[in-house]
């Protein structure tokens, strides 16, 4: 059998690709591992320098199989079970969330938790849980209403109905729709970019940019200033002002 995740590193770019299309990418106790074993790969790679997200046919990711649900002996060995958005939360390096398709539930969870999102314009986003009688619980609401605000939130979450890829880059749930065709060769185009950059001030950027969620605006300016001096301090941060000064590329080693 084939793996149901997979994952590849290549011209510094990681791809986190789920691979069970007949069940809608749909997450199992399973892949939840794979997801934390191949986040644990990536954060200690250096040749992963960005990471895009996506799926195989036509959904991104369904959220939790259904069917596995019932496995647990307690609501408490459930809410303490190994989270596959926490797995992705836990990624030091920059992503990017390749909406295919459906993105529902634990699916939508994960793309919000990438950094960047786009959305091929056949995509559906939701928050369904309602429907079946619970919510989210892998970040949904705080993480709607940071990228859409609270009303556009509470209409997803308390509905439970998709929002197609025209509205979702309307609200600012995703940065870019394109073409199906189109979804992956631009998310690389874009992990290149990012890959190109100067890495721990890459990976600085997303600390800083979570920072800001969550701190006070004196606060996180205060933090911005203190991370900018680590970056400053680093070999990087030379290389990058005597490229400058000698009008070529410059060439960053993480250090």
């Amino acid at each position: 059998m084939s793996a149901p995740l997979t994952l590849e590193i290549e011209n510094r770019i990681a791809t986190i690709t789920f691979a069970r299309p007949d069940k809608l990418n749909a997450m199992t106790p399973e892949m939840a591992g794979l997801m934390w074993d191949a986040v644990r790969q990536i954060n200690a790679e250096d040749e992963a320098r960005a990471v895009i997200l996506t799926g195989t046919g036509k959904a991104f990711c369904a959220g939790s199989d259904i069917s596995d649900l019932d496995r647990y002996a307690t609501p408490w060995d459930f809410r303490n079970r190994p989270e596959y958005c926490d797995a992705l939360r836990a990624l030091q390096k920059p992503s990017i969330a390749a909406i295919n398709g459906y993105a529902m539930g634990g699916g939508l969870e994960m793309a919000l938790s990438c950094d960047i999102r786009i959305a091929a314009d056949t995509a559906k986003l939701a928050a369904p849980e309602i429907k079946l009688g619970w919510i989210g619980g892998g970040g949904m609401t705080a993480l709607l209403a940071h990228s859409i605000g609270p009303s556009n939130a509470a209409m997803m979450v308390m509905t439970g109905d998709p929002v197609p890829a025209e509205r979702a880059l309307h609200w600012g749930l995703v940065s870019e729709i394109t073409a199906p065709e189109a979804l992956m060769s631009r998310a690389t185009e874009i992990a290149a970019t990012i890959a190109g950059r100067a890495p721990i001030a890459a990976e600085t950027a997303r600390l800083n940019l979570q920072a800001a969620y969550n701190m006070p605006l004196e606060q996180a300016v205060a933090y911005e200033r203190d991370l900018q001096a680590i970056c400053f301090a680093t070999a990087d941060a030379a290389e990058g002002r005597a490229a400058f000064a000698e009008k070529r590329a410059p060439d960053f080693k993480r250090r």
